[in-house]
């Protein structure tokens, strides 16, 4: 498939169940934990709602009908009104290395600064080496404490990118 095949988009409320599975299939895949990562998210019941308060929003990347894979941006919780934080970045293993990731990355920029924050916080895992490598590509630096109040104990692995 090319990239011409893929739409990306906003979630819409049909996606709930395809997106809730592509994170927790992907964490599980990656040998993550289920405590202390996005797998437990209240969010993942409905994606749709979660990102349709101010300032969030959360693209898919779709095929042929089906969801493949997404990612988000909204307000960091428990920290300044100016940073926000980019969430629930998860694709299927078939259509990484294509660079959809980074499409959604930019797309998420985008808007990130159109809500006006000021800088994009993000967690990760050590082990999930492919997603750094993208997220510095991108303008992420890693930083050396956690920020805000995600819940995500078991992400050891903190960026910042300025927007």
């Amino acid at each position: 498939m090319t990239n011409t095949d893929y739409i990306i988009r906003e979630i819409e409320p049909r996606d709930n169940d395809q997106v809730k599975t592509i994170v927790q299939d992907v964490i599980l895949e990656m040998g993550a934990p289920k405590v202390g990562t996005a797998y437990e998210d209240e969010a993942l019941e409905d994606m749709h709602t979660t990102y349709q308060k101010d300032k969030s929003i959360y693209f898919v990347v779709e095929s042929n009908g089906v969801v493949l894979g997404g990612g988000g941006v909204s307000q960091l919780d428990g920290f300044d009104e100016d940073t926000c934080e980019l969430q629930k970045m998860y694709f299927l293993n078939d259509i990484r290395g294509k660079g959809l990731g980074a499409q959604i990355i930019e797309k998420c920029m985008v808007k990130a600064k159109e809500f006006g924050f000021k800088q994009c916080y993000l967690e990760t895992m050590p082990y999930m080496t492919a997603a750094q490598k993208l997220y510095k590509k991108n303008g992420f630096k890693q930083i050396n404490a956690p920020m805000g109040n995600t819940c995500h104990y078991s992400c050891d692995v903190w960026m910042i990118r300025k927007l």
